[in-house]
């Protein structure tokens, strides 16, 4: 395994290196060292010279293989890292791969269930109907409702070259952040260990079982999205198997218009959807690209959305929902102040901060935005110019909110592909008032204490030890505080000593040298070794001091 290392790593070097992507090291003097050892060590040219670094390094991520494609489209979602251009190159990143034979995925399928397909399916069909780099879909029936099911399959073999894979991305950002420890843009290792959830959380299809189940319970009763149907007793870590669904992908516009499709209906109800898996239900679908969703065929003029494919999913806390809610507020009222005040309230920012300097980076970046009608602006655009100014602030951006900024980006898309003239903001405003007010109701405040009333009630008769605990803390914090401020202080008048005692020093030394050059040919060398020897020993003194 060590020389497949060695070997592995030496063709992701050279595919870099081919497709010239050494460019994306930034031109400072301390990124020296890397720049020529790249012109000494590496005579590999860049044979893609003519073409925008963007398309690149969608190339690259290409020929590496299927789990550097994933790598791409992850970072496809972070435009607060690259350019637009390179977000758009990576975007177009396609993940079909040669599906595994059948028959040996029929096999493959059998071990991981532990009983044979002919138990329980029958009209296994051997060739997919969806095949990625990670897991290939096929279709059967079950026995026991004669219902139409999909099996997804994680391919075999697949976990091994990832982890080795992982392995080698690791190295390589440690390798690379030792030359970019000042840029915020190469904190490589943060983006790997973000990769490393992503794609082994989709690799364990026990999680994305228990997502689906989640997700239909939410929309249990709603006549506006379903979630098939999923069979947990036959699903395992390397199997998924759930009710087929018939529909009309998302995005083929032409076939939806042509079954007379409510369009305007359809556009808003993806909004609607969106802000009440986030805002009500804290469990949001993070995967919405249009490959995931589908339109029933049933009832156009009233449609119906049904999702899949439930690997990625977002959570938020109260605390981000009151981030998002105030902030979407303060900016469509163009209060960038009160972002800026509210970045540093919730801990988002230092709380040294200049907020007038941070107010203005906002208002820099996001008052054009403005000059566009209502109808026109975009949540997912605000969120990302609002994370990238952030950034320069020494912003840590919440692996969440980036979740959430690439969902809202989807969502949008497709809403106004549907829809050019859908209004976001009108869409979404009703649930962001729902939710401000439900915070302040009388009703929210009685479940609060409803809800955390056991816990009180349990840790009741330990009141009044954590009381008199408290107390003692308190006690012994404020005489730690005095004491600090005394030490503090006899120290500030230490140095204040010190220093007066070698101003006096700097002076006597001066002033031995102005007598020595005076009576140097006099021969009255005492006045200068007085004022010398008074000058050392003020410095011994003012050196004591500081000691």
């Amino acid at each position: 395994m060590f020389f497949y290392d060695i070997y592995r790593f030496y063709l992701i070097i050279r595919t870099l290196l081919i497709y010239g992507l050494d460019d994306f090291i930034p031109k400072e003097q301390y990124t020296l060292s890397l720049r020529l050892g790249r012109k000494f060590f590496f005579w590999i040219r860049n044979r893609f010279q003519d073409h925008p670094l963007g398309e690149r390094l969608r190339l690259a991520l290409q020929e590496l293989g299927p789990m550097w494609i994933k790598l791409g489209q992850m970072l496809s979602t972070r435009p607060d890292l690259f350019s637009s251009m390179v977000i758009h190159h990576l975007s177009m990143l396609q993940d079909r791969v040669k599906p595994l034979d059948g028959n040996i995925a029929k096999e493959y399928i059998e071990r991981y269930i532990g009983k044979p397909l002919t138990n329980w399916i029958y009209d296994f069909q051997t060739t997919p109907i969806a095949s990625a780099s990670i897991a290939q879909v096929h279709t059967a029936k079950l026995k026991k409702n004669g219902k139409e099911i999909v099996i997804k399959l994680i391919r075999p073999d697949i976990l091994p070259l990832i982890k080795a894979d992982l392995s080698l991305l690791f190295s390589l950002a440690k390798f690379t952040s030792y030359f970019f420890k000042k840029s915020s843009f190469f904190n490589l290792k943060k983006i790997v260990v973000e990769y490393e959830k992503t794609i082994l959380g989709e690799l364990n299809l026990l999680r994305e079982t228990a997502n689906a189940l989640k997700l239909r319970r939410n929309f249990r009763k709603s006549k506006i999205l379903y979630i098939p149907e999923v069979y947990s007793d036959y699903c395992s870590e390397n199997v998924m198997v759930m009710e087929r669904i018939y529909g009309i992908p998302i995005n083929n516009i032409q076939k939806l218009k042509k079954q007379r499709t409510n369009m305007k209906l359809l556009a808003e109800r993806g909004v609607q959807i969106f802000f009440t898996q986030v805002f009500r239900d804290n469990f949001f679908h993070g995967d919405m690209h249009p490959g995931n969703i589908f339109v029933s065929l049933n009832h156009p003029e009233d449609p119906v959305y049904i999702g899949i494919d439930f690997g990625i999913v977002g959570t938020l806390s109260k605390k981000d929902k009151r981030y998002l809610i105030e902030n979407f507020s303060a900016f469509f009222k163009q209060d960038y102040y009160k972002v800026a005040q509210l970045h540093i309230d919730s801990g988002w920012v230092p709380l040294n901060t200049n907020i007038i300097d941070f107010e203005s980076a906002i208002r820099t970046v996001c008052e054009p935005i403005f000059d566009k009608p209502l109808s026109e602006i975009s949540f997912g655009r605000i969120l990302s110019n609002l994370f990238h100014t952030a950034r320069q602030f020494n912003m840590e951006i919440q692996p969440q909110f980036i979740l959430l900024q690439k969902t809202l980006l989807y969502v949008e898309g497709i809403g106004r592909q549907l829809y050019p003239q859908l209004d976001l903001w009108k869409t979404a405003k009703p649930f962001i008032e729902k939710w401000g007010k439900d915070q302040i109701k009388m009703t929210s405040v009685l479940r609060l204490i409803k809800d955390n009333s056991s816990i009180w009630i349990e840790r009741l008769p330990e009141f009044p030890e954590m009381l008199f605990r408290n107390l003692e803390k308190n006690t012994l914090l404020q005489e730690s505080i005095a004491l600090f401020l005394i030490e503090n202080r006899n120290k500030h008048v230490k140095n204040s000593q010190a220093f007066f005692l070698f101003s006096i020093g700097a002076m006597f030394l001066l002033c031995g040298i102005l007598f020595l050059k005076k009576d140097c040919l006099e021969e009255k060398l005492y006045f200068p070794i007085i004022f010398i020897g008074g000058a050392i020993g003020s410095w011994i003194r003012g050196w004591n001091k500081l000691k």
